[in-house]
C-alpha cells in the first residue's frame, strides 16, 4: 500500500474512534482578560450639582452703627412729670427755670425751645403758650434761670411772642381749681432761622419745618392753686 493511502487510513481510523468513544476534542483555553482603566478626566472648577449641595455665597459681616446717645432735656428746679414750684409761676416771680442738656447732633446749627399747655384747650379753645425761644447757638447746653424779657439776648439767640402776646417767658396761670401739664421741647435745627421779634410758636414751628434733627422735651405739673 502506497504511503498517502496508509496515512488516509490512519486518520480515517482516529476519527471513527473518536467518535465511538464519545470523545470531544478539548475546548480552547480562553484567554483572560484584563480591563483597562480608565483615563482620568481633566479637573472642573465647578462642583457637580449631584453630589454636592449649592452653598449660597458668603457676604461681608455687616457692622452695626453705634446707638446714638438719648438727647435729654432737664432741670434743677423739677424732676420730669413733677411739681413745677410756685416761683416759676404766675403766683410767684414768674421766672423762667433754669434747663439742661446734652450736646446735640452733629450738623445742628441753632437751637430752638417751647413751652406751652395742652391742658388749656377745653379752656382757652387752643393750646396756650408760654415761651418762644429760638437761634440759640449749638453749643450752649442749658439756659439760665431768670431770662429777661428782651428780644435779643447775650448769647444771640432771640425770644418770639408767646400767648399773652408777651416776648420772653410767662409761667403756669391755670384757672383756680385746675392742675395743668407744661410741656418744654427743645429742637436742634441744621439752620438758623431768620425770623423777628413777633415770631410765634406757629411762625417758629413752620419755619423749623424740615431742618429738625432731633427733639427731645421735658414736662412738669403745677398743681391746682
Amino acid at each position: 500500500m502506497k504511503p498517502c493511502t496508509n496515512r488516509f487510513l490512519l486518520g480515517l481510523g482516529l476519527a471513527l474512534c473518536l467518535l465511538a468513544s464519545g470523545c470531544a476534542a478539548p475546548a480552547p483555553t480562553p484567554t483572560a482578560v484584563v480591563p483597562t482603566a480608565a483615563a482620568p478626566s481633566a479637573p472642573t472648577n465647578q462642583p457637580n450639582p449631584t453630589i454636592m449641595p449649592t452653598i449660597p455665597p458668603t457676604s461681608a459681616p455687616t457692622v452695626p452703627a453705634p446707638a446714638a446717645a438719648e438727647w435729654l432735656l432737664t432741670s434743677p428746679a423739677f424732676a420730669p412729670e413733677g411739681a413745677i414750684p410756685k416761683d416759676y409761676s404766675c403766683l410767684g416771680a414768674d421766672r423762667s427755670p433754669a434747663l439742661a442738656w446734652g450736646a446735640p447732633p452733629a450738623g445742628t446749627l441753632s437751637l430752638a425751645l417751647v413751652m406751652d399747655d395742652p391742658d388749656a384747650v377745653p379752656v382757652a379753645g387752643y393750646v396756650w403758650d408760654h415761651w418762644v425761644i429760638f437761634n440759640l447757638p449749638p453749643e450752649a447746653q442749658g439756659l439760665p434761670e431768670g431770662l429777661g424779657r428782651g428780644a435779643q439776648l447775650p448769647d444771640g439767640s432771640q425770644q418770639g411772642l408767646n400767648s399773652f402776646r408777651q416776648l420772653g417767658y410767662d409761667g403756669p396761670c391755670p384757672p383756680a381749681g385746675q392742675s395743668h401739664r407744661y410741656v418744654f421741647r427743645l429742637y436742634a435745627l441744621d439752620t438758623r432761622l431768620t425770623l423777628g421779634d413777633k415770631t410765634s410758636k406757629a411762625d417758629l414751628l413752620q419755619a423749623a419745618e424740615g431742618h429738625i434733627l432731633a427733639q427731645t422735651e421735658l414736662a412738669g405739673v403745677f398743681p391746682a392753686p
